[in-house]
């Protein structure tokens, strides 16, 4: 049959009538009246499209208007259609007409882009096919062939990219460099269906010499980039599988960049990564918004890439630059491929100077020539501590209510904080206590530590400017009062006078700093250097269990034989006529220990093998049980409620569990433990008068060296609580914080209990356990991302209260906890501090292969090389940090401090003449 139909004609707008037929007509003669927009046809068995547009923009479509046939079901009855503001509107729903009315298409000169930027939605496959005359043969089983095939699902996945910042991520340059070394450039193509363009494509690479992949099969890498790869027959829905197109959002919904289409994919064959970009002749409608092609950018890429390698990063540089539509319309303009090259390396100019400006300001990158400090700054005596006060003062009720009172309560997570803290701060004080009680020969002990750490704890949680800080006796303060009793003992000096007079010189000081606003000289500490000082602190932490454990098994494993042989030897010659084998006896664990009584006579150590293994066993067994239930929040075990309590009491249950193993399950083994002697009175006054001038003139300047370890520690550890990725909101307080630790460790000098400072990694761990977080992925990584923060002083005073009350314990059941799982203790601090220190995760990058390496900030904005030289350097300090803060020489150790300042000419002054200023500043962004 034959059928042939008119088109009405609408001022402003085109209405067509369509048949009883999913064939239509549509006649366009821009002679007769305007089309204002291009409008699209939509029926629910496929979809159609018509063009409008201005009658000047339309001049060359009727010379292409041939025919397209379509085999879906018929409907008898068409719905009419009507027009209305530039949408084709139907009742009954068979017929729709989608248009972007607020899109505004941009002319360019010759009409190649018509429809640049047009939100539309046609059908994808061959170009769209206009015609008059329709000659219509419908066969009678069309409907019921079409009813019975079958249906498959397509997934359909959409997700942003960022435009590529030419001038910060250094991948940008080195695409476009790679591409123009092997420049794969077609002009002109003549094909036309989509599929034609990509074979040749793909021929082209084959032909190419400096492209050539042997073991690739370039078929099936047709067949790849489109989603009827591997699929039944009825699910032959032939469409592009991965591609990426510029967008723009409006207020009427995504317009689409329609001139050019950049195509990726991965491919398991390639050796390396290869791009082609193709120049159509004429532009061709190629489906669902692709109505006006020109350019298509084919990438491949082999799977086992670094994630700035991989197909989608590289289309996203190429995608950059033809999202500019003026760049577009240069090379539409070129002749040959050298000026189609060199308007690549033109755009890349543009695109690096543009963004030139802007980038020094975003993402929070610091100046690599930071502000310089003014004199009046230092000179405005007070100014720092009435700021930190007028800033924390308004907020400091809702230290107590947050949480507790209103909507948002966190009452579990408080107590599983209070809980974890508690022990956080206890066993550190049982540990350095310990350490201080063997140096000190009994002068500081551990009961003293623990009261010295509730009161300053206490005083710290009521009345700092940020309570999240913990503050705690450090294993550094250990190392300088154990050269506090070596100088005593040299020049027969008074050990507790001795020490007050140094903690009160550093106190002195410390006020000092504050009043006279030193903490702004920490505006000089990068990111780099913080956590450099970090990473020490974790080393001491290691070594610290290292030699602990070392102790024990020479103690016990090697002075074991010795007994054993002693014993043997003895009980050989008490009978030496009984003809018994005493093998049996020598290896039972009775008989191979023998008791000795130590130098303080206080209790038996027992000589053997059993307990030098089994402290390791502890020790180990502690670390492992902890980090476990540390990380036991990541696994999909259990609730997510229970998860982040196990996660949040990962520390107390592994040291209650090998507590009870190491003093009850095995306690036929003696194990290790700290000293306890119950002091007459926790409270007495230092003789400060019994010194001599002399005396207290040289405790001044080990009060400065002192106060020097002070002011860093204080102010590192409190810039890395208030890290902005900890997203804390009440602010910071760094002079009233420095001033109160002067005046709190001006009443611990005096009664001789031990120095506190903030500890790391004690208040950032206290941070993250106040924290809600949530877990993102980037290119297959998982990121961990803090959400809000609870801010409270609760905790801390609970915290610290209660270790007040654990001098109710001693000695049992405190003594039951053996050393080795204070050393397991250490570890697992230590092992948890380094989440998220960006110099260990470099340092792990040397041990990976690039397939493994994070999308991170620096990896995106700075070369390969200069980010090992730069953890090479820093790796430099820290070993040169630790070389003068654990040298076997006393007075070396006092001077590392003064090695933590030195770090700051090294940053500003040594560095940027190794690696550029730029990179510097990418690594030390503060995200």
């Amino acid at each position: 049959m034959s059928q042939q139909y008119a088109l009405k004609e609408v001022k402003g707008d085109a209405v067509c009538f369509v048949p009883g037929s999913p064939l239509f007509s549509v006649l366009m003669e821009p002679a007769s009246f305007c089309y204002p927009r291009l409008t699209f046809l939509r029926s629910p068995y496929g979809q159609f499209g018509a063009s409008a547009g201005s009658s000047q923009d339309l001049a060359p479509w009727p010379q292409r208007l041939v025919t397209q046939r379509w085999t879906g079901p018929v409907d008898e009855s068409p719905p009419a259609a009507m027009s209305r503001n530039g949408y084709f509107f139907e009742e009954s729903g068979y017929l729709k007409c989608d248009t972007d009315d607020g899109c505004e298409a941009k002319e360019e000169t010759g009409g190649e882009e018509l429809f640049d930027a047009v939100n539309s939605s046609i059908v994808s496959g061959d170009s769209i096919r206009f015609f008059v005359n329709v000659n219509l043969e419908v066969p009678p089983n069309a409907t019921a062939e079409n009813e019975s095939a079958g249906c498959v699902l397509l997934h359909t996945s959409r997700k942003y990219l960022k435009l590529k910042n030419f001038e910060e991520e250094v991948r940008a340059h080195r695409d476009l460099d790679g591409f123009l070394a092997r420049a794969s450039i077609i002009l002109d193509e003549t094909a036309t269906s989509l599929d034609d363009v990509l074979r040749e494509m793909l021929k082209h690479f084959a032909e190419d010499p400096e492209n050539m992949e042997p073991s690739c099969n370039f078929e099936k890498i047709m067949s790849t980039l489109f989603t009827d790869s591997g699929t039944p027959r009825e699910g032959n829905v032939h469409l592009l599988s991965d591609t990426i197109q510029g967008v723009t959002a409006t207020v009427t919904g995504v317009q689409y960049q329609q001139s050019w289409l950049c195509i990726i994919c991965t491919i398991k064959s390639l050796q390396r990564r290869h791009v082609c970009i193709s120049r159509l002749e004429r532009p061709q409608n190629w489906g669902e918004n692709s109505c006006e092609v020109r350019f298509v950018i084919l990438v491949l890429a082999p799977p086992k890439m670094k994630s700035t390698k991989t197909a989608t990063e590289v289309g996203r540089t190429f995608a950059t630059m033809f999202s500019d539509i003026t760049f577009r319309q240069k090379l539409l303009e070129t002749k040959t491929e050298e000026e189609f090259k060199e308007a690549l390396v033109h755009q890349r100019h543009l695109l690096t100077v543009v963004n030139q400006r802007p980038s020094a300001m975003s993402d929070g990158h610091k100046s690599h020539s930071p502000k310089p400090l003014k004199l009046h700054e230092f000179l405005n005596v007070g100014k720092g501590i009435s700021d930190d006060i007028a800033r924390r003062l308004p907020v400091y009720a809702l230290d107590f209510t947050d949480g507790v009172i209103g909507n948002n309560k966190a009452i579990g997570k408080y107590i599983t904080t209070m809980i974890f803290l508690y022990f956080a701060c206890l066993l550190p004080s049982i540990a350095f206590g310990s350490l201080n009680d063997e140096n000190t020969r009994g002068a500081i002990d551990v009961q003293k530590t623990i009261v010295g750490q509730c009161i300053g704890g206490l005083l710290y949680a009521l009345f700092s400017g940020q309570p999240l800080v913990v503050l705690l006796t450090t294993a550094p303060l250990a190392l300088y009062i154990n050269v506090i009793r070596g100088i005593c003992d040299d020049y027969n000096l008074d050990f507790s006078a001795f020490y007050a007079w140094i903690g009160l010189w550093n106190s002195f000081f410390l006020v000092m700093y504050s009043l006279f606003n030193f903490s702004l000289l920490m505006k000089l500490f990068k990111r780099s250097t913080e956590e450099i000082i970090a990473l020490f602190i974790s080393v001491t932490f290691v070594l610290d269990a290292f030699k602990g454990i070392i102790k024990v098994f020479k103690k016990y494993y090697y002075h074991g034989r010795t007994g054993e042989s002693y014993l043997e030897k003895a009980r050989t010659d008490a009978i030496p006529s009984l003809g018994i084998n005493t093998t049996f006896l020598m290896n039972s664990s009775v008989s191979r220990s023998m008791s000795l009584e130590n130098q303080t006579g206080t209790h038996d150590v027992h000589y053997g093998r059993e307990t030098a293994v089994l402290s390791l066993m502890l020790m180990l067994g502690t670390l492992w049980l902890g980090h476990t239930l540390y990380q036991f929040k990541k696994s999909p075990y259990l609730h997510a409620r229970v998860r982040e309590i196990l996660s949040d009491c990962a520390l107390p249950i592994s040291v209650l569990t090998f507590s009870v193993v190491g003093s009850y399950i095995f306690k036929e083994i003696e194990m290790s433990k700290f000293n306890y002697n119950p002091s007459e009175s926790l409270f007495v006054l230092a003789p400060v008068q019994s010194l001599s001038i002399g005396s207290v003139m040289s405790a001044m300047g080990l009060g400065f060296l002192l106060s020097m370890l002070f002011f860093i520690e204080q102010n590192i550890v409190a810039s890395l609580t208030n890290a902005p990725e900890n997203r804390l909101v009440k602010g910071t307080a760094y002079h009233w914080d420095l001033l109160l630790v002067a005046l709190i460790n001006t009443g611990l000098s005096v009664f001789g209990l031990p120095w506190i400072h903030a500890a790391f990694p004690h208040s950032p761990m206290h941070v993250r356990a106040l924290a809600y977080v949530e877990e993102r992925v980037e290119n297959g990584h998982i990121y961990e991302t803090i959400v809000s923060v609870k801010e409270t002083r609760l905790t801390s005073l609970v915290a610290n209260f209660l270790v007040g009350l654990s001098l109710l314990l001693l000695p049992f059941p405190l003594q039951w906890i053996p050393k080795p799982v204070l050393y397991g203790l250490f570890l697992y601090i230590a092992l948890t501090s380094i989440d998220g220190n960006q110099l260990f995760e470099r340092v792990a990058l040397l041990l990976k292969e690039q397939t493994a390496y994070p999308p991170t900030h620096y990896i995106r904005r700075v070369p390969q090389r200069k980010i090992h030289y730069f953890t090479g350097l820093q790796v430099l300090q820290l070993l040169i940090l630790c070389g003068f803060g654990m040298s076997p020489l006393p007075y070396m150790k006092m001077i590392f401090p003064l090695i933590m300042i030195g770090m700051i000419p090294i940053r500003y002054n040594l560095l940027p003449r190794i690696i550029e200023a730029k990179y510097l500043d990418a690594m030390d962004a503060e995200h």
